[in-house]
């Protein structure tokens, strides 16, 4: 008894002391997690992908958290529809006036302007870099007012945030437990990047569930200094040099308890990626453009740079995770959302900049996604959640100055409000996200089959047919 005691204990010493070193208060699983390592495990037993010289593509996820009221973002400007939306947004309503104007290519009657503060947004879709999806949700099947009235096949938890996001991000709104279809997607094509040690999914805002997959999690980073490496590990000075030695001696040891051996090599194994990743990052040239000193722009300024390293670290497809954050506005709307269009325009234009320094405005498309719609009534001085919303999409293989999806009519009591001017989605966030992964895996020679995107979007055949020809909504070359 005495030696089983001695025993635990000893590996009890031994995890903390590679705890403190290495992982802090974090457990072994979030460790693991977070930096990545799940990436090694084998995905379904699929063949690697052929890629050509020079293939690369990256999917920038840009959250906007918490609801963005997005009739506020894009907005209809002639005098008929415009006056539309004023009556039923009351105080709620930007000024006619105030609107950018914006011209699609293709027509449906009306006229539309974004907000006041999108001026990047606006040259980028009047000279094709980008499109709007227009009333796009979280839907299992087609939906109509009859169908919410009878509670028909409707997402778990409508109107809910925490269900919302994770509907947004799993594209499964049956379920409370489904895994993100950016982990999906790259549990099938994370063999095409040569680099096996760092993930494919890339975030910046910690674990989140579109990037978690059953073989792949994402790799956490931040906007700082990128890899997250062990607390005064790196650097010359007295300290760190201490602390090396100590953690390398630990590491560089042989233990014969197989957790130990196990636990070692994982914490070996994420701190030379963490120092591989720093490396290449920090190697990259510094951009002439200049990033605005708030958290998202801070964010794509090292997506721009992680981007930049990308044939260092052997990388041909990546994801990225970022968020922008203060979207629930039930109050101050006008003056709160306005200050987040203006962040986000900053951030959008930097970013798109970053990319044409580096020639690859072709190969990396940003989109948004977010909880939820508002409701189109004011609760007062805010708006509540709602359902359908509108989406952006900015990239160079982006079919842009288009709004793609059905732009809905605004007065209460229509075909789509549930109440409220909580409008039923029109387009499907199967639709917009699938468009997104088809290009995404598409590599001149070869895209995702017709299996392996029902693998994905398990709900896409109920909106659109894989023989169909081209893409789901077709705003992607």
């Amino acid at each position: 008894m005495k030696n089983k005691n001695q025993n635990i204990e000893g590996r009890r010493r031994f995890i903390r002391s590679m705890g403190c070193a290495a992982l802090g208060a974090t457990t072994l699983l979030s460790g693991v997690t977070n930096l990545g390592l799940m990436n090694v495990a084998a995905a379904a037993n699929r063949p690697m992908i052929p890629r050509p010289p020079g293939d690369y593509k990256a999917l920038v996820c840009l959250t906007l958290d918490g609801g963005n009221d997005s009739y506020n973002m894009l907005v209809p400007r002639g005098t008929g529809e415009y006056q539309e939306y004023a009556d039923v947004r009351t105080n709620q309503a930007l000024e006619q006036s105030s609107l950018l104007p914006i011209n699609p290519l293709t027509s449906d009657g009306k006229e539309y302007g974004l907000h006041p503060n999108l001026s990047r947004v606006q040259a980028l879709f009047e000279q094709g870099d980008a499109a709007m999806v227009a009333n796009v949700g979280a839907m299992i099947r087609p939906t109509s007012l009859v169908d919410y009235e009878n509670k028909y096949n409707l997402p778990v938890g409508l109107f809910s945030h925490a269900d919302q996001v994770m509907h947004w991000q799993s594209s499964i709104p049956q379920s409370r437990s489904a895994i993100g279809w950016g982990g999906r997607m790259a549990d099938i094509l994370y063999q095409t990047n040569n680099n096996q040690n760092i993930s494919m999914n890339i975030s910046l805002n910690g674990t989140n569930i579109y990037q978690t997959g059953n073989s792949v999690a994402a790799y956490s980073i931040n906007a700082e200094t990128g890899a997250v490496v062990i607390h005064n590990y790196e650097g010359d000075w007295t300290q760190a040099t201490v602390k090396r030695t100590a953690i390398d001696g630990l590491l560089d040891q042989s233990y014969s308890n197989i957790l130990e051996e196990t636990y070692k090599k994982m914490v070996r194994g994420a701190t030379d990626n963490s120092l591989q990743f720093s490396s290449a990052v920090s190697a990259t040239p510094a951009f002439t453009t200049s990033f605005a000193a708030t958290d998202i722009s801070e964010d794509l300024h090292m997506v721009a740079k992680t981007i930049a390293a990308r044939n260092t670290l052997d990388m041909c497809r990546q994801t990225f995770y970022v968020s922008l954050g203060g979207f629930d506005n039930h109050d101050e709307v006008l003056l709160n959302h306005g200050y987040l269009m203006e962040e986000l325009d900053e951030a959008i234009g930097s970013f798109w900049d970053a990319l044409g320094e580096m020639g690859l405005r072709d190969s990396v498309t940003l989109f948004t996604m977010s909880d939820f719609g508002r409701t189109l009534t004011s609760n007062g001085n805010g708006t509540d959640h709602g359902w359908g919303g509108n989406s952006l999409v900015v990239g160079g293989a982006v079919n842009g100055q288009q709004i793609y999806g059905a732009y809905p009519d605004l007065y209460l009591g229509n075909a789509l409000d549930t109440g409220d001017g909580r409008l039923i989605p029109t387009t499907s966030c199967d639709e917009y996200f699938a468009e997104l992964a088809l290009w995404f895996a598409h590599n001149g020679v070869s895209s995702l089959t017709a299996t392996e995107l029902a693998d994905i979007f398990p709900n896409i055949s109920n909106f659109w047919a894989y023989s169909a020809g081209s893409g789901p909504l077709g705003f992607m070359s």
